[in-house]
């Protein structure tokens, strides 16, 4: 079944699941078949177009990003539009086990008909962590990880 618009409770909640699960690939081949060929973005403080830009962004992002994990939340929707709390880690250089970054934010969608997302805009606060203070410990189920973030 496809998610499309208009948004429920139930499709909005599956919609960001499947996010989230896309985003995790670290596959951006497979995550930009999400975005319309117009789609933009803003991501802090970068402004992005279309397919191969955003390619291109993702390629950049998961080279620095080392065990990227991430979660996302429902936040809030309308007829086409979601809102989510996300947060993620990742590691910023794998031969350095004590460094990691965790960022914190909130992401807007706005939905064309068939589904895809035509606009995303993402306002993230990254904070440096130690290897202790994270969340997505190995082997951590997603659950176990909701425990510690959300109580």
């Amino acid at each position: 079944m496809a998610l499309v618009p208009p948004w429920t409770a139930d499709t909005a909640h599956k919609k960001v699941k499947g996010a989230q699960k896309l985003w995790n690939t670290k596959n951006p081949d497979d995550v930009i078949k999400a975005y319309t060929e117009d789609t933009i973005w803003r991501n802090r403080d970068q402004f992005l177009k279309g397919h191969s830009e955003i390619h291109s962004f993702l390629v950049r992002k998961w080279q620095k990003e080392h065990n990227y994990r991430l979660r996302k939340e429902l936040f809030a929707f309308t007829d086409n539009k979601i809102a989510v709390q996300f947060w993620y880690e990742y590691q910023l250089d794998p031969a350095d086990p004590s460094r990691w970054s965790r960022c914190y934010g909130l992401e807007d969608w706005t939905f064309a008909k068939d589904g895809r997302m035509w606009k995303r805009q993402m306002s993230g606060n990254e904070v440096a962590i130690s290897n202790e203070e994270r969340w997505f410990k190995d082997g951590m189920s997603d659950e176990e990880v909701d425990a510690i973030v959300l109580g």
